[in-house]
């Protein structure tokens, strides 16, 4: 009994997300985005086996960091309140990791399929910078 005394936590502490507020930012998502799009175009100008290979590589992995970035806005930043207030933000999310997905972004060398992605970032964006001013 006594150990557990002694390690037992002297402050308790809450908070509503995992790290201090203001460290989420849409940008993260949209760099990694515009990275795809960079390397789309690149990879349809090449006709280099070996460079359009190790560009289908980085876009894969930048397509990964879009998801990663927007599943931290979507789980840890927005809260019911917000998804209350912008109903149609589940969905936006959904659309937009898919769009970073094998079904968009890392499936396709399309730049067009880029611009899609991105569109639906900013539209993100418009929303997380709306919340903030709250």
């Amino acid at each position: 009994m006594r150990l557990a005394h002694l390690l037992r936590p002297r402050t308790v502490v809450s908070a509503h997300c995992d790290l201090p507020c203001g460290v989420y930012d849409p940008a993260q998502a949209r760099i990694e985005a515009e990275s795809i799009k960079a390397v789309c175009e690149k990879y349809q100008a090449s006709d280099d086996a070996a460079f359009r290979t190790r560009a289908l590589i980085i876009k894969e992995q930048r397509a990964e960091l879009v998801k990663h970035h927007l599943w931290v806005l979507w789980t840890d930043y927005f809260k019911t309140p917000h998804f209350e207030k912008y109903p149609d933000l589940h969905t936006l999310f959904n659309e937009a990791t898919k769009l970073a997905g094998a079904s968009g972004a890392k499936g396709s060398a399309d730049p067009g399929v880029a611009d899609l992605l991105l569109a639906k970032i900013e539209q993100i964006s418009k929303i997380f910078w709306e919340t903030k001013q709250n």
